[in-house]
């Protein structure tokens, strides 16, 4: 015990440092873990506060998932969450990485900091915002898009009250949000490479593709199966302001925008239903933790450099 409160003592700087994010995690992620009982339970409100609503809600064991898994909602939030992110795993990565090599082999780099800024501006757009530009592009009225159709001769289209359009427009508003920041990991990584090995290479006759071939990709390839790994353990989390604010939480969108996320919102401001809110939740974070698990073991096997633990 006294061992441990002289490392406490010795390294109180840095303790100091990470507290703020340790305080944050307790109250915001580990705390509220306590509350996933009510998945279980029948939650009714008791005037006499919420402790004691948990604690006298009927307990109904897994009748919670039951009847989320027999409801057509299941499938549908399912198929949407886990499709939507595969995409955005995988053009996330291969759009990251090759805007990445693609600025670390500009020669001017005043214009590829000008790049940089200009790709991780999006970044830092709230989805409420992003949600008013693409409304600009689909508004039936005045929007660009259908003004363009009518420059051609072609109908308007209620873009809104149409699903099929709307997979494409989520993907694109997403890689186009979110690509400029994972480049920006990328690129830190990229930087970071010894430049001797490009020396030698160039010495070797190399071209710059096979440079890129034989010592970028290889050198940044840990750093790409950690962030996949971790992608694919939030593959069951969706980015609630991309699948609500962006349709603009039109009803005849839900089968290609109602995800996980939106559907545990609806139903706690919708339907008041707090215990199959957080059995949806449960289930998400379930699932999540597992992926992570069985992700990782599969990279142990191929080669354990690379797993994450």
């Amino acid at each position: 015990m006294k061992n441990f409160f002289q490392d406490v003592y010795k390294n109180r700087v840095w303790l100091l440092m990470v507290l703020p994010g340790t305080i944050w995690f307790l109250l915001f992620s580990y705390l509220p873990m306590f509350g996933t009982v009510i998945a279980f339970k029948n939650f009714r409100f008791d005037p006499n506060g919420f402790f004691a609503s948990v604690q006298n809600s009927e307990w109904v064991g897994f009748e919670n998932f039951k009847f989320l898994f027999n409801t057509n909602d299941a499938w549908i939030i399912t198929r949407n969450t886990v499709l939507y992110n595969l995409v955005f795993i995988v053009l996330g990565l291969v759009l990251a990485v090759f805007v990445a090599i693609v600025l670390s082999e500009l020669a001017n780099k005043r214009l590829s900091k000008i790049y940089q800024t200009g790709m991780l501006f999006p970044h830092f757009l709230s989805w409420v915002v992003v949600s008013y530009f693409v409304f600009t592009f689909l508004s039936v009225d005045r929007g660009l898009l259908n003004n363009m159709l009518g420059w051609l001769g072609i109908d308007a289209i209620s873009w809104y009250n149409e699903p099929k359009f709307w997979p494409a427009i989520i993907i694109l508003t997403s890689i186009w949000k979110g690509v400029g920041y994972g480049s920006i990991v990328y690129l830190a990584a990229i930087v970071g490479i010894d430049r001797t090995y490009y020396e030698a290479a160039m010495i070797d006759g190399a071209s710059k593709w096979q440079q890129i071939k034989s010592i970028t990709i290889p050198l940044i390839t840990p750093l790409m199966v950690i962030l996949t790994i971790l992608n694919i353990g939030r593959i069951f989390s969706a980015d609630f302001g991309l699948f609500y604010q962006v349709p603009r939480d039109s009803g005849p969108l839900y089968s290609v925008t109602n995800v996980i996320d939106t559907y545990v919102y609806r139903g706690l401001t919708t339907m008041g239903d707090i215990s199959m809110s957080t059995a949806a939740g449960l289930y998400q974070s379930f699932v999540g933790f597992i992926l992570v698990l069985l992700t990782n073991y599969l990279v142990q096997k191929i080669d354990k450099e690379y797993a994450l633990f």
